[in-house]
């Protein structure tokens, strides 16, 4: 965790009382912001909370999902906690969502999707990662129109998981979505960023605060 930070759970000091969306505040249990090392190498986003998040109101805990993302995370070295832990001890990288709200029978609308993106965008900048990992097709999508150079649907999740994508400022490593994984899928994705990840230097000449 960074020297300087204080907590792991929204560390930005988010809006939790957030309104923007009445459809997914009549929904939700909590406002799922960001959690993690602010100043970390590695940012995961997802599409929306699940279960879990939205009852703990700490991303990727509480249900499969979270599971299989913090079992990932304890594999590269980022997690010093056990896959099912409550408040997950992380370093060196930071989980978020596009959107940050719950809604139990549909996914985020486009237009919940962009009144979140000043939540993400803000994340993007103070944490300044040097990889980013899209969790799903949505997550992919998003990504592209900002920091790569391809139309977004030129992308498909399934075809670029466990794959580097080179972007602007940052490098993707896409994910399929957790609830959709095999174990063969996450252990292809663990593979990918032991040995092409971190077996070359990935670091960017960025003006990064040292380690």
């Amino acid at each position: 965790m960074d020297a300087h930070q204080d907590t792991l759970k929204n560390p930005f000091s988010m809006d939790e009382t957030c309104a923007n969306c009445p459809a997914l505040r009549e929904t939700r249990s909590n406002v799922v912001h960001g959690y993690g090392d602010v100043g970390a190498e590695f940012l995961f986003i997802g599409e929306m909370p699940g279960r879990g998040a939205d009852e703990s109101g700490i991303p990727f805990v509480g249900d499969e999902a979270g599971r299989r993302l913090q079992y990932i995370l304890g594999e590269l070295g980022l997690s010093r906690t056990p896959p099912d832990a409550a408040e997950p001890d992380l370093q060196n990288v930071f989980v978020t969502y596009l959107t940050r709200c719950r809604h139990p029978e549909r996914a985020p609308t486009d237009e919940e999707i962009a009144n979140c993106e000043p939540y993400l965008n803000a994340e993007i900048r103070m944490i300044n990662p040097e990889i980013i990992v899209p969790i799903g097709q949505r997550a992919l999508e998003a990504l592209a129109v900002e920091y790569t150079t391809r139309r977004p649907d030129s992308f498909d999740a399934d075809e670029e998981h466990a794959t580097t994508i080179r972007g602007r400022g940052f490098e993707l490593v896409p994910m399929v979505e957790l609830d959709r994984q095999t174990d063969e899928l996450t252990e292809a994705f663990v593979e990918h960023v032991k040995t092409e990840v971190f077996g070359r230097d990935y670091r960017q000449t960025k003006g990064r605060r040292g380690r």
